[in-house]
This record gives C-alpha cells, structure tokens and sequence, in this order.
C-alpha cells in the first residue's frame, strides 16, 4: 500500500519511513507542503501521513486543496495541536483521524489501518474470500484453514488485490501501490509474485486479464479459463 509521508522533522521522519516501510508500505516522504500538494495532484495513494506545521504551505492548506479536487485519499494528521478547535478545524478541513504527538508507531499503523478498512468498505479487521483469510495488522495469510507463508511483496499484492475484489486492478496501478519512488524493480516483478501466489494458494484464485490486468472475482461471478500468465 503507497503512503505519502509529509513531515518535516528529520528524526521523526527518518522514524517513520523505518516503521511504516517494515509494516509493509512503500512510503514516499516529502518535508515541504509545496512539494507534497505538487505530488498528491501527480500520484495515486492509498494513504497520507500528514503534519500540519510544514514549510512553504501548512497542512490545513492542503487538506482543503486536496478535497476540493474531490480527491478522497484518507488523511491521518499528525500534530501537536492538540485542543478540541483545533481538532475540528482539521476535520472540517477534510482529515479522516488525528494522532496527537507524540505518539506510538503501533497506535498510528492501527488507525492507518482502520482508514484503509473503511476507504475499502470494510467493518472487519480480516479480509475474507474463497478460502482465504488475511490478516493486515498480523500479516498472516491461512488459506482452507492452514497457514501460508507469504513475502511481503506477495503479501501486499494480495492484499491490494482481496481490496478491490471483483474490479481489475493494472500492473501498472500495483506497481504504483507496492512501490515507492526510490524502489527499483524489474519489468517481471509483479508477474513472478503473481506466480508465486497461485502456487502457493490455488491457482484460479488471481485470474489474468490479457492486456488489461489481474482480478480476483467475487463470489457471484463466473470466470472463464484461466489466462496465461504472461
């Protein structure tokens, strides 16, 4: 899942990107409220991490600018402003939740995960289907009731798959969700986890559609022949 980090701490930042990038998302941290505004208008992310006192242009700045282009990417602020008009100016500015500092890393995976949860149109903390029941806060997989031994990268893509059940999903838009701007991959990459993922669970489970993407169906469809998985 891509995560756009905008915090102008150094310490904290540099934190940040450590914790978030072992939980398994592929961060692109900015320090300046310019250049962070510029990168929401040119990319797609799952989730932002925002600070509200920022160089150049403050984070209720973007908020705004950022729900007046009816973009609905969730926002967890960051912030050490921590009275009740200040809360309710950012939501009413568009944040979707608050993490006052300092904070725990744990508490602000949780709610980064409860965002995804609810931008998904999910109530559970397990995405569920066919058989397979993921965890995101684990990270554990079991498939018919028995565990599988995923990589993260594995793990990710079938996550950002089992999200979008039933709708296909580009290599090129799980490229742009699994990895960040300093991520180096190959042109196969997303093809061999594919690969790996239907060995490892079953093989109809990620059906290619040729030229256009993968899907997972959901339970009322009826798929065709699997496609090559080229």
């Amino acid at each position: 899942m891509r995560l756009l980090l905008v915090e102008d701490d150094e310490i904290l930042g540099d934190g940040l990107v450590a914790g978030l990038t072992m939980e398994g998302y592929a961060v692109d941290w900015l320090t300046n409220g310019k250049l962070a505004d510029e990168a929401l208008k040119m990319n797609s992310y799952e989730l932002v991490v925002l600070d509200l006192n920022l160089p150049d242009m403050d984070g209720l700045t973007i908020l705004r600018e950022l729900r007046a282009r009816k973009d609905e990417t969730p926002v967890l602020v960051l912030t050490a402003r921590d009275t009740v008009p200040d809360r309710v100016e950012g939501l009413d500015s568009g944040a979707d939740d608050f993490v006052i500092k300092p904070f725990e890393l744990d508490e602000v995976c949780a709610r980064l995960r409860a965002l995804a949860r609810r931008n998904e149109g999910r109530s559970t903390p397990n995405i569920e289907h066919k058989g397979i029941v993921l965890d995101p806060a684990s990270h554990q997989v079991t498939f018919n009731d028995e565990t599988v031994e995923l990589s993260q990268k594995e793990f990710d893509i079938l996550s950002f798959l089992m999200g979008n059940i039933g709708r296909v999903v580009s290599r090129a838009r799980l490229e742009e969700s699994l990895y960040s701007w300093s991520s180096d991959i190959e042109s196969n990459t997303v093809e061999v986890h594919i690969h790996h993922l239907r060995k490892k669970l079953d093989p109809a489970i990620i059906r290619t559609i040729r030229g256009v993407g993968y899907i997972i169906d959901s339970e009322s469809d009826v798929a065709p022949d699997l496609d090559d998985e080229e």
